[in-house]
Protein backbone atom coordinates (compact mmCIF):
# COMPACT_ATOMS: atom_id res chain seq x y z
CA UNK A 1 0.00 0.00 0.00
CA UNK A 2 1.08 3.44 -0.41
CA UNK A 3 -0.34 6.25 1.44
CA UNK A 4 0.30 10.10 1.99
CA UNK A 5 2.90 11.10 4.57
CA UNK A 6 1.62 13.03 7.67
CA UNK A 7 3.56 15.79 6.18
CA UNK A 8 1.17 16.12 3.35
CA UNK A 9 -1.29 17.59 6.18
CA UNK A 10 0.99 20.34 7.05
CA UNK A 11 3.06 21.71 3.87
CA UNK A 12 0.83 23.47 1.62
CA UNK A 13 -1.12 25.26 3.81
CA UNK A 14 0.38 25.40 6.99
CA UNK A 15 -0.34 27.08 10.09
CA UNK A 16 -3.39 28.61 7.70
CA UNK A 17 -4.99 24.77 7.84
CA UNK A 18 -4.88 24.23 11.73
CA UNK A 19 -7.14 26.49 13.49
CA UNK A 20 -5.74 28.39 16.36
CA UNK A 21 -8.69 27.84 18.42
CA UNK A 22 -8.19 24.08 18.51
CA UNK A 23 -4.37 23.91 18.73
CA UNK A 24 -2.55 27.29 20.01
CA UNK A 25 0.70 25.23 20.37
CA UNK A 26 1.75 23.44 16.88
CA UNK A 27 3.81 21.32 18.57
CA UNK A 28 0.51 19.17 20.05
CA UNK A 29 -1.00 18.87 16.62
CA UNK A 30 2.27 17.62 15.33
CA UNK A 31 1.82 14.92 17.78
CA UNK A 32 -1.69 14.32 17.49
CA UNK A 33 -0.78 13.66 13.84
CA UNK A 34 1.50 11.37 14.27
CA UNK A 35 -0.32 9.56 16.93
CA UNK A 36 -3.73 9.56 14.49
CA UNK A 37 -1.17 8.08 11.21
CA UNK A 38 0.59 5.39 14.41
CA UNK A 39 -3.52 3.91 14.87
CA UNK A 40 -3.91 4.05 10.15
CA UNK A 41 -0.49 2.50 10.04
CA UNK A 42 -1.42 0.12 12.41
CA UNK A 43 -4.93 -0.78 10.90
CA UNK A 44 -3.37 -1.80 7.78
CA UNK A 45 -0.68 -4.06 9.39
CA UNK A 46 -4.26 -6.10 11.11
CA UNK A 47 -5.35 -6.52 7.73
CA UNK A 48 -1.96 -8.00 6.44
CA UNK A 49 -0.53 -5.21 5.05
CA UNK A 50 3.59 -6.12 5.40
CA UNK A 51 5.47 -3.50 2.49
CA UNK A 52 4.06 -0.12 3.20
CA UNK A 53 5.12 3.71 1.39
CA UNK A 54 4.46 6.74 2.64
CA UNK A 55 4.56 9.14 0.08
CA UNK A 56 6.79 12.12 1.23
CA UNK A 57 6.87 14.87 -1.74
CA UNK A 58 7.60 17.55 1.32
CA UNK A 59 11.27 16.58 1.83
CA UNK A 60 11.67 16.59 -1.55
CA UNK A 61 10.35 20.21 -1.79
CA UNK A 62 12.41 21.39 1.21
CA UNK A 63 15.06 20.80 -1.15
CA UNK A 64 13.89 23.71 -3.26
CA UNK A 65 15.26 27.47 -2.40
CA UNK A 66 12.14 29.23 -3.32
CA UNK A 67 9.77 26.74 -1.74
CA UNK A 68 12.04 27.01 1.45
CA UNK A 69 11.45 30.99 1.05
CA UNK A 70 7.86 30.62 0.91
CA UNK A 71 7.56 27.65 4.36
CA UNK A 72 10.01 30.80 5.86
CA UNK A 73 7.61 33.63 4.64
CA UNK A 74 4.56 32.18 6.00
CA UNK A 75 6.42 31.67 9.06
CA UNK A 76 7.80 28.38 8.98
CA UNK A 77 11.64 27.43 9.61
CA UNK A 78 12.41 25.18 6.87
CA UNK A 79 15.57 24.10 8.77
CA UNK A 80 13.02 22.77 11.45
CA UNK A 81 10.46 21.45 9.48
CA UNK A 82 12.68 18.00 8.09
CA UNK A 83 12.85 17.13 11.99
CA UNK A 84 9.05 17.99 12.60
CA UNK A 85 7.90 15.92 9.92
CA UNK A 86 11.09 13.23 11.09
CA UNK A 87 8.89 13.01 14.69
CA UNK A 88 5.47 12.41 13.12
CA UNK A 89 6.37 9.97 10.55
CA UNK A 90 8.84 8.09 13.63
CA UNK A 91 5.34 8.34 15.47
CA UNK A 92 3.01 6.89 12.63
CA UNK A 93 5.35 3.90 12.22
CA UNK A 94 6.05 3.23 15.96
CA UNK A 95 3.80 0.67 16.35
CA UNK A 96 4.45 -1.66 13.32
CA UNK A 97 5.40 -5.66 13.55
CA UNK A 98 8.82 -6.39 12.96
CA UNK A 99 8.47 -8.21 9.77
CA UNK A 100 6.63 -5.02 8.08
CA UNK A 101 8.79 -2.58 5.61
CA UNK A 102 8.06 0.92 5.51
CA UNK A 103 9.28 2.58 1.95
CA UNK A 104 9.37 6.48 1.24
CA UNK A 105 9.26 7.77 -2.36
CA UNK A 106 10.66 11.76 -2.63
CA UNK A 107 8.78 12.97 -5.44
CA UNK A 108 9.17 16.18 -7.03
CA UNK A 109 6.22 16.67 -8.97
CA UNK A 110 5.15 14.31 -11.53
CA UNK A 111 1.76 16.00 -13.33
CA UNK A 112 1.77 15.20 -16.65
CA UNK A 113 5.71 15.54 -17.05
CA UNK A 114 6.00 18.26 -14.92
CA UNK A 115 7.50 18.97 -11.78
CA UNK A 116 7.90 21.61 -8.78
CA UNK A 117 10.79 21.34 -6.72
CA UNK A 118 14.21 21.49 -7.87
CA UNK A 119 17.61 21.43 -5.88
CA UNK A 120 20.10 18.59 -4.53
CA UNK A 121 18.83 16.84 -1.32
CA UNK A 122 21.81 18.20 0.82
CA UNK A 123 19.61 20.07 3.11
CA UNK A 124 17.63 17.27 3.94
CA UNK A 125 20.22 14.78 4.08
CA UNK A 126 21.00 14.44 7.47
CA UNK A 127 17.65 14.24 8.88
CA UNK A 128 16.62 12.14 6.06
CA UNK A 129 18.60 9.57 6.27
CA UNK A 130 19.39 9.07 10.14
CA UNK A 131 16.05 10.37 11.91
CA UNK A 132 13.25 8.83 9.56
CA UNK A 133 13.26 5.07 10.75
CA UNK A 134 12.30 3.96 7.17
CA UNK A 135 13.40 1.02 5.68
CA UNK A 136 14.23 2.75 2.18
CA UNK A 137 13.86 5.52 0.20
CA UNK A 138 12.86 6.19 -3.85
CA UNK A 139 14.82 9.14 -4.58
CA UNK A 140 14.17 11.05 -8.06
CA UNK A 141 17.58 11.43 -9.85
CA UNK A 142 16.79 11.36 -13.41
CA UNK A 143 18.37 14.92 -14.60
CA UNK A 144 21.04 17.45 -12.93
CA UNK A 145 17.74 18.65 -11.26
CA UNK A 146 17.80 16.39 -8.03
CA UNK A 147 21.51 17.98 -7.79
CA UNK A 148 24.68 15.00 -7.28
CA UNK A 149 25.32 12.27 -5.01
CA UNK A 150 26.74 13.47 -2.25
CA UNK A 151 24.05 13.40 0.07
CA UNK A 152 24.00 9.53 -0.46
CA UNK A 153 26.81 9.40 1.93
CA UNK A 154 24.52 9.91 5.06
CA UNK A 155 22.79 6.75 4.16
CA UNK A 156 23.12 3.82 7.12
CA UNK A 157 24.51 0.81 5.92
CA UNK A 158 21.20 -1.26 7.05
CA UNK A 159 18.68 1.05 4.71
CA UNK A 160 18.05 0.77 0.92
CA UNK A 161 18.06 3.61 -1.59
CA UNK A 162 16.37 2.87 -4.75
CA UNK A 163 18.02 5.35 -7.38
CA UNK A 164 15.09 6.67 -9.95
CA UNK A 165 17.70 7.42 -12.60
CA UNK A 166 15.29 6.38 -15.33
CA UNK A 167 12.82 9.01 -16.06
CA UNK A 168 8.85 8.31 -16.07
CA UNK A 169 8.31 12.07 -17.71
CA UNK A 170 9.40 11.53 -21.38
CA UNK A 171 9.80 8.31 -23.83
CA UNK A 172 13.33 9.03 -24.34
CA UNK A 173 14.96 5.77 -23.71
CA UNK A 174 18.44 6.02 -21.51
CA UNK A 175 21.66 4.38 -22.47
CA UNK A 176 22.36 1.56 -20.44
CA UNK A 177 25.79 2.50 -20.37
CA UNK A 178 25.22 5.65 -19.14
CA UNK A 179 23.02 4.31 -16.24
CA UNK A 180 25.51 2.09 -15.19
CA UNK A 181 28.03 5.09 -15.09
CA UNK A 182 25.59 6.88 -12.80
CA UNK A 183 25.15 4.05 -10.52
CA UNK A 184 28.96 3.94 -10.22
CA UNK A 185 29.37 7.77 -9.19
CA UNK A 186 26.74 7.02 -6.80
CA UNK A 187 28.70 3.83 -5.31
CA UNK A 188 31.23 6.92 -4.28
CA UNK A 189 29.02 7.65 -1.57
CA UNK A 190 26.76 4.35 -0.46
CA UNK A 191 27.52 0.60 -0.76
CA UNK A 192 25.84 -1.03 -4.37
CA UNK A 193 24.64 -3.19 -2.76
CA UNK A 194 22.47 -0.99 -0.74
CA UNK A 195 21.41 0.74 -4.33
CA UNK A 196 18.59 -0.27 -6.63
CA UNK A 197 17.35 0.97 -9.98
CA UNK A 198 13.70 2.24 -10.94
CA UNK A 199 11.68 5.12 -12.87
CA UNK A 200 11.95 8.41 -11.19
CA UNK A 201 8.26 8.26 -10.11
CA UNK A 202 5.63 6.53 -11.86
CA UNK A 203 4.17 6.79 -14.95
CA UNK A 204 0.77 8.14 -14.33
CA UNK A 205 0.58 9.63 -10.95
CA UNK A 206 -2.43 10.85 -11.87
CA UNK A 207 -5.37 9.73 -14.40
CA UNK A 208 -3.91 11.70 -17.36
CA UNK A 209 -0.60 9.98 -17.41
CA UNK A 210 2.63 11.34 -18.28
CA UNK A 211 4.21 12.45 -21.67
CA UNK A 212 4.80 8.93 -23.29
CA UNK A 213 3.35 5.91 -24.91
CA UNK A 214 2.57 2.98 -22.97
CA UNK A 215 5.66 0.73 -25.38
CA UNK A 216 7.66 3.21 -24.44
CA UNK A 217 6.74 2.54 -20.22
CA UNK A 218 7.22 -1.34 -21.24
CA UNK A 219 10.64 -0.68 -22.92
CA UNK A 220 11.66 1.37 -19.55
CA UNK A 221 10.91 -1.23 -17.43
CA UNK A 222 12.13 -3.96 -20.07
CA UNK A 223 15.88 -2.22 -19.71
CA UNK A 224 15.76 -1.81 -16.09
CA UNK A 225 14.98 -5.14 -15.26
CA UNK A 226 17.47 -6.22 -17.90
CA UNK A 227 20.32 -3.57 -16.47
CA UNK A 228 19.16 -4.73 -12.47
CA UNK A 229 20.60 -8.39 -13.51
CA UNK A 230 23.47 -7.11 -15.19
CA UNK A 231 25.01 -5.53 -11.98
CA UNK A 232 23.67 -6.86 -9.52
CA UNK A 233 23.32 -10.39 -10.77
Amino acid sequence: MTIPSPSSLHFRYGRDAVPESIYPDMNDFYRDLGQTYRLAVRAFADSGCRYLQLDEVNFAYLCDPNLREQVANRGDDPERLPLIYAGMINAAISGIPPDMTIAMPLCRGNFQSTFVASGGYGPVADALFNTVNVNGYFMEYDNDRAGGFEPLRFVPKDKTVVLGLVTSKSGRLESKDDLKRRLDEAAKYVALEQVCLSPQCGFASTEEGNILAEEEQWAKLRMIVELAKEVWG
